[in-house]
């Protein structure tokens, strides 16, 4: 029994022995791992330098019809057909509505009356039978019949003056046209036609771009509706003024729409491209952005250590950013990879 009492105390200290040593290999392990981590940091680097792109801003636009009429006569009176319906497409010169003609009629016996006169009146001149002021009083009333008539024609058949398709119709055949404006768009009009092909886009653009845009000036148009089909167009009109709140102008856009697919009173947005210019374009994987903030900022290597500089993002360019400081420079060595867990100051090298 005294052996065993004896051994005991010499096993406690040999596994003493070994728990130090264990725990003397641990810290060894553990200083080694510190020494790691403290060397530096393998990083890819480029050359700051500045790049050629084209401006481009983005900009919502309203859609319109590139052409549109409110049809009505010059005069009240009945309505005795009214040919389309809403929907229907017209082409130029295709008669839509047909007036009460009495008035024109009326005016057409006038005329005929006054030119059995006016032939008399031709050779009695020749005689000496009539004053030169009565003959002249005479043409002068076959001359304003004539104009009349003309004038009545125009507002007892009315024609489209362009091709297009019929938005609304506000009245029917048999119908009084009063030539009171209609409580549903504020003017006076028996049918409206618009011309969606091509079709019109409005945008209202930045003072600063005023000296820039041109006419002709080709654009893209995008809408939520069809977002994989990119429209074509070009400026047509440029606004000569600037809204003084604003501080913007407004620029139309035709815009080619065979199929159709634009309606106007659909949002769109239009890509405009601007002068060329040259920017600090970089790598979009070199911009990182801090946690739980928008602050972006990029690491400039500098004396062996990444700098930490905080930047302002301007243009993408796929999958390239613009980024603004005040920091930077060209020729700077800019981080691009391995970059992401540094802190500023941190120790890198540069992979070969």
């Amino acid at each position: 029994m005294k052996k065993w009492k004896l051994l005991i105390p010499g096993l406690i200290v040999i596994s003493m022995f070994t728990v130090v040593s264990c725990d003397s290999g641990a810290k060894a392990g553990n200083d080694e791992t510190s020494e790691g981590e403290s060397e530096a940091k393998t990083v890819k680097v480029i050359e700051l330098s500045e790049k050629e792109v084209a401006r481009e801003v983005d900009y919502p636009a309203n859609l319109l019809a590139n052409e549109e009429v409110y049809l009505a006569p010059g005069a009240p009176g009945r309505i005795i057909k009214v040919y389309p319906e809403v929907g229907d497409r017209v082409y130029t010169g295709q008669i839509l509505v047909y007036m009460d003609p009495t008035q024109l009629n009326t005016s057409k016996l006038q005329l005929q009356s006054l030119e059995k006169d006016m032939a008399r009146l031709d050779t009695l001149i020749k005689y000496g039978g009539v004053s030169q002021q009565q003959y002249d009083q005479m043409k002068t009333q076959v001359d304003v019949t004539k104009s009349n008539i003309s004038l009545l024609a125009t507002n007892t058949v009315l024609t489209a003056p362009f091709s297009g398709v019929i938005t609304a119709k506000y009245f029917e055949d048999g119908e009084l046209y009063s030539g009171a404006p209609n409580t549903q768009v504020g003017k006076a009009a028996v049918v409206v036609l618009q011309q969606i092909n091509p079709i019109k886009a409005q945008i209202s653009i930045s003072e600063k771009y005023f000296p820039v845009i041109e006419e002709g000036a080709e654009i893209s148009l995008r809408t939520d509706i069809y977002p994989d089909t990119v429209f074509m167009g070009k400026v047509s009109l440029i606004h000569p003024t600037i809204n003084a709140q604003s501080k913007t102008f407004n620029v139309e856009i035709q815009v080619t729409n065979e199929d159709e697919l634009l309606r106007p009173g659909m949002f769109s947005k239009v890509k405009l491209e601007f002068a060329k210019e040259t920017a600090m374009v970089v790598p979009a994987i070199a911009v990182l952005q801090q946690m739980g903030t928008n602050n972006r900022y990029v690491f400039i290597y500098k004396d062996g250590k990444a700098k930490r500089i905080d930047v302002e993002i301007g243009k993408r360019f796929d999958d390239e950013l613009e980024i603004i400081s005040d920091d930077i420079q060209l020729g700077d060595i800019l981080l691009i990879s391995g970059h992401s867990n540094l802190i500023d100051g941190a120790k890198v090298k540069i992979a070969e």
